[in-house]
């Protein structure tokens, strides 16, 4: 395996933890909200855990974007 190999296996364990903190979110406000529907609160302050998965998010999808442009690049 190449190193091509090892930075798609990266992507699709970033993709998983993105999608599971995405779903954590998502799990505090109802079903609704995974359905997409306005619960009625477009802004509400973040504490605690919800800030802190809130960051973990972001920085996956940094982390996601970064490493698909890699794998993009090396693989040309």
């Amino acid at each position: 395996m190449g190193l091509e190999g090892y930075f798609q296996i990266a992507t699709i364990i970033t993709s998983v933890a993105l999608i599971v903190s995405v779903v954590l979110q998502n799990k505090g406000i109802g079903l609704g909200g995974l359905g997409g529907v306005d619960t009625g609160s477009v802004f509400s302050a973040r504490r605690g855990i919800e800030k802190t998965l809130f960051k973990i998010t972001i920085g996956l999808s940094v982390i996601f974007f970064v490493l698909t442009l890699v794998t993009v690049y090396i693989s040309q």
